[in-house]
């Protein structure tokens, strides 16, 4: 079976490098990276690939030429949804012979969305990573149709490591998108100073998801690095991008507020908190740590106060024993059935029309250039209201 898979940030890239990884023994893969706004630099990709070479960043039609000329028997489409949705039913459609489309979600994803499933309703495989999450997305599949299977994968990069938390840092996780205010932000950094002044043997390091000048799956409207230099820096805290895995192999500790990195910690052993100070929800995308143990405040991570996740949440969450996985059994099975009925997507309409074309335009004009056009729209806009 030949697979090709396409990325089109640094989170998505690293899942679908993971994912091909964990293919049966035999199969061709190769990895692209999509051209758009937000595709991952060159140390991003070196991260984010670990020992592969790294793959090349292509234009959409260029994608297209490529799958024209190797004919993938399945496309792995990890990307953000609307890249997902244009690619699928726009630039790659009319493949002949059809491969098979696989796409999913790179992290947590409790509770499932119906965002995510419109998106990626054109794909005849959804992966996700717990059997709370099949439950979840596969009663969505029922009610809104569309779609193909919903496929089990075990996070791949859950690999046990030699941290067990006897390292010399504490890591911070940070998250683009929560909390969202500056206040908040400023919190988490004071509470990481304080807990540096208390145990001035441990370093305590803010791991970025990307430095300031790097684009990430998600704008992040205060950089963390930015921020506390702004603050003037009050305290002893270090900053740094690159290898979560390794960030944790040395690890006494690890703190976030959300972010799948707290799964590659307890895979690692490393003791670990939830910070629950900014609520316990879906908008802070930290909904399913309920019941894990981890959940703590501002206050504990000052004092040190890491913990354990227990095992019946870690059993239903993330950590299902490895036969259960089923994603690329079910993936050789549509890939050797030959003609079939494709997946329906859900934003074939055209209502979604728009939608789709703007999609393509990030895929289509080099990021320059659209960055350029949104910049003269904004300017336009903002002199039209000065007229009214």
């Amino acid at each position: 079976m030949r697979v090709l898979a396409v990325a089109d940030s640094d989170s998505y890239l690293k899942w679908a490098a993971c994912l091909l990884d964990d293919l049966p023994a035999g199969c061709e893969t190769e990895l692209v990276v999509v051209r758009t706004p937000i595709a991952p630099s060159a140390e991003q990709i070196a991260a984010a690939v670990g020992g592969r070479a790294a793959p090349p960043v292509l234009s959409a039609r260029s994608l297209r030429r490529l799958a024209e000329r190797t004919r993938p028997d399945a496309i792995l489409v990890g990307c953000t949804g609307p890249v997902v949705d244009v690619l699928v039913a726009d630039v790659l459609a009319g493949l002949r012979p059809r491969p098979v489309f696989v796409s999913g979600l790179p992290g947590i994803s409790v509770p499932a969305t119906e965002k995510a499933w419109l998106f990626r309703s054109g794909c005849d495989l959804f992966v996700v990573h717990s059997e709370r999450e099949v439950a979840e997305f596969s009663g969505l599949a029922a009610r809104l149709g569309g779609g193909g299977a919903v496929g089990l994968a075990r996070l791949p990069f859950l690999r046990p490591g030699a941290a067990a938390g006897i390292g010399d840092r504490i890591v911070f996780a940070t998250q683009a998108k929560v909390p969202r205010a500056r206040e908040e932000r400023e919190r988490v950094l004071l509470s990481l100073a304080e807990l540096a002044a208390r145990r001035p043997g441990l370093e305590v390091v803010v791991k970025l998801r990307a430095l300031e000048h790097e684009r990430q799956t998600h704008n992040e409207r205060h950089h963390y690095q930015r921020l506390w230099r702004e603050m003037g820096e009050p305290g002893r805290l270090s900053f740094a991008a690159g290898s979560m895995h390794e960030q944790l192999s040395r690890a006494a500790g690890f703190v976030t507020v959300s972010s799948t990195a707290a799964l590659e910690a307890i895979a690692m052993g490393v003791p670990s908190l939830v910070l629950g100070d900014f609520g316990v929800n879906a908008e802070m995308i930290n909904l399913v740590f309920e019941g894990s143990g981890l959940l703590g405040t501002l206050d504990e991570l000052a004092l040190g106060d890491f913990r354990t996740a227990e095992p019946g949440w870690c059993e239903a969450n993330y950590f299902h024993p490895a036969g259960r996985d089923d994603w690329a059994r079910l993936l050789t099975g549509l890939a050797a059935a030959g003609e079939r009925e494709p997946a329906r997507s859900l934003l074939d309409g055209p209502e979604h029309a728009a939608a789709r074309r703007r999609a393509r335009l990030r895929v289509e004009v080099p990021p320059t250039m659209l960055r350029a056009g949104y910049r003269a729209k904004r300017r336009v806009r903002r002199y039209l209201r000065s007229l009214t």
